[in-house]
């Protein structure tokens, strides 16, 4: 059990330093710009947006998440990274007593077939893919473009929700027994293998956020977009516990790391190139 504890918390910590990327000073500077997420004006010029260069941009997404615990090891971003650590292991703890609720609840029957993993996967695609077409008729780049960092976000996202996946092994609620052990739920599924079938995060609430976010910040001059776009991925985020599928931790995870991904995916296309 201590052995399971410290692997836990090694896992939390290097995730925590992959979340908190998104708090880095450089991109606190581009943040001082008016938040008008309407088409840019000329002071707020983004860089060139095409299908070409999502792949190397991509690239540089990656390589800025997964190298971000260098800057923790110099000092930078602890406040974030140890506030978010201590949600997430007050979640991690409480999940085998809040989990069980869900199981055998009718009364999100109706909320669970509309908002079912296939229904809830179909909302996440189909909406940047609806805006990047309606861009094309309309021959406006902002809108395209709009749905392109949609796509690279989600991209961003479902490879670190892939990764920590296969690192962790998390047993879904739904495949304990009733009555069964809620709290040992860690490295004790990886079947099939390397397909990112497990538990933590929830791979639905990320793409979620992480498009939710985009949109946000893209069209956040209208008030209403981040509402509607942040309580659709709540709802899917919810419809992830009510379905058994993700324990609240999962959800919590997946949710910071889309909004974060995001976020910076948003951000960095405002700043020059290197």
């Amino acid at each position: 059990m201590i052995r399971l504890g410290n692997t836990i918390l090694v896992s939390v910590c290097f995730m925590m330093g992959a979340c908190a990327f998104a708090a880095s000073p450089q991109d606190q500077q581009v943040e001082s710009i008016p938040n008008d997420h309407s088409p840019p004006a000329s002071i707020f010029q983004e860089r060139p947006i095409n299908w070409r260069s999502i792949v190397p941009d991509i690239y540089r997404d990656q390589r800025t998440i997964w190298t971000f615990p260098t800057k923790l090891a110099h000092g930078h971003d602890w406040k974030p990274t140890l506030g978010f650590t201590a949600a997430l292991g007050a979640l991690i703890a409480l999940d085998p007593h809040d989990t069980p609720y869900f199981r055998n609840n009718q009364a999100f029957a109706g909320f669970n077939r509309n908002l079912s993993a296939t229904n809830a996967t179909l909302g996440i695609v189909l909406v940047p893919a609806s805006f990047y077409v309606l861009g094309l008729v309309r021959k406006d780049s902002y809108t395209t473009n709009t749905a392109i960092l949609a796509a690279e976000s989600l991209a961003d996202s479902e490879i670190l929700s892939w990764a920590f996946k296969n690192a962790t092994g998390r047993l879904r609620p739904n495949a304990i027994p009733v009555g069964g052990n809620y709290s040992d739920t860690w490295f004790e599924n990886y079947q099939p293998p390397l397909l990112g079938e497990e538990s933590f995060p929830s791979g639905h609430t990320i793409a979620a956020f992480s498009v939710a976010t985009v949109f946000a910040r893209r069209y956040g001059s209208h008030r209403w977009v981040p509402w509607v776009a942040y309580g659709a991925a709540t709802a899917v985020g919810f419809s992830r516990l009510t379905l058994q599928a993700h324990f609240p931790s999962d959800v919590f995870v997946g949710a910071t790391f889309g909004y974060l991904i995001s976020r910076y995916v948003v951000i960095r296309r405002h700043q020059p190139e290197p």
